[in-house]
C-alpha cells in the first residue's frame, strides 16, 4: 500500500492543505460575455439582443426559451426574468472596420487578437471587447460607449436621435452592482406596468366620490343623511327649465291623448 520499500513520504503528502482556488482567466472570461449568448452559449450572430440587466442574447435563442414549455429548461436560470420577447431589446451595432474574423485564418495558425472586436462605438471609436464600458438604450437599442454618453451629453440618442431618459440606459454585462441597480429598476417598471393594467380595468363609477359639502367640483355628491327630497316642480327654476322633466305639467296626458302602447309612445302626436 506504499511506503514499503524503504520510500520516506514528504510532508505536504502526508497532511492535506487547503485547496488552492482556481483563478478565472479574465481574458476568457470577456470573451464569453462579449461573443457568446448567454442562454445557447453559441457564438453571437444578428440579430442579437439584450435583457434589461444588460446581458447578450442570440434572438433565435430567447424565441425558443419562450416556447419550450417544459418544466426543466437548460440554463433557464440565466433568463428566468425574461418572461416575453417585449423584455428584451435588439441592438443596432456599428461593425469594426479593423476586424477581420477568420477571414484571414484559412491554415488555422493564426493568432486571435483578443483586443479586436466584431463591433465598435459609432462616436468615439472605442472597441467593444469588454475593456471600456459599453451600454444601449432600451428606447431604440442603439449601442454606445459609456464615455461618450458621458462627454457628449445629449438628451436625444447619437444615431438615430430618439429622445431617451436615465432610465433608457442600459449597462451591457455590467459589474454585480450595476446589475443589482439595473434589477430594481426592471422590477419597478414591471409593478408600475402591472398597476396601470389594474388600474385600466376598474370600472368608472368606482372612481366617482361624493363631494364635499360647500364646494361646486363637478363630481356625483351623495345626499346627507336626513336630507328632504324636493321636486323640481317646487324650485325656483325657470318654466323652460321644468318642461325637460316628465313631473311638469305640460308632460302630462289624458286618456284621450294617450295611444295605444303597442303602435306609438304616449309622447307621439
Amino acid at each position: 500500500m506504499g511506503c514499503d520499500g524503504g520510500t520516506i513520504p514528504k510532508r505536504h503528502e502526508l497532511v492535506k492543505g487547503p485547496k488552492k482556488v482556481e483563478k478565472v482567466d479574465k481574458d476568457a472570461e470577456l470573451v464569453a460575455q462579449w461573443n457568446y449568448c448567454t442562454l445557447s452559449q453559441e457564438i453571437l450572430r444578428r440579430p442579437i439582443v439584450a435583457c434589461e440587466l444588460g446581458r447578450l442574447y442570440n434572438k433565435d435563442a430567447v424565441i425558443e426559451f419562450l416556447l419550450d414549455k417544459s418544466s426543466e429548461k437548460a440554463l433557464g436560470k440565466a433568463a428566468s426574468h425574461i418572461k416575453s420577447i417585449k423584455n428584451v431589446t435588439e441592438l443596432r451595432l456599428s461593425d469594426n472596420p479593423a476586424w477581420e474574423g477568420d477571414k484571414g485564418n484559412t491554415k488555422g495558425d493564426k493568432h486571435d487578437d483578443l483586443q479586436r472586436a466584431r463591433f465598435i462605438c459609432p462616436v468615439v471609436g472605442l472597441e467593444m471587447n469588454g475593456r471600456h464600458r459599453f451600454c444601449f438604450l432600451r428606447c431604440c437599442g442603439c449601442v454606445f460607449s459609456e464615455r461618450a454618453l458621458k462627454e457628449i451629453k445629449a438628451e436625444v440618442c447619437h444615431t438615430c436621435g430618439a429622445a431617451f431618459q436615465e432610465d433608457d440606459v442600459i449597462v451591457l454585462n455590467g459589474a454585480k452592482e450595476d446589475v443589482e441597480v439595473l434589477k430594481s429598476r426592471m422590477e419597478g417598471r414591471r409593478l408600475k406596468a402591472k398597476l396601470g393594467k389594474v388600474y385600466n380595468h376598474i370600472p368608472c363609477w368606482l372612481f366617482v366620490f361624493p363631494a364635499t359639502n360647500g364646494t361646486s367640483s363637478g363630481k356625483v355628491g351623495k345626499a346627507p343623511c336626513g336630507a328632504v327630497k324636493r321636486s323640481i316642480a317646487d324650485s325656483e327654476e325657470s318654466e323652460a327649465y321644468k318642461s325637460l322633466f316628465t313631473t311638469h305639467s305640460s308632460a302630462k296626458r289624458s286618456k284621450e291623448e294617450s295611444a295605444h302602447w303597442v303602435t306609438h309612445t304616449s309622447y307621439c302626436f
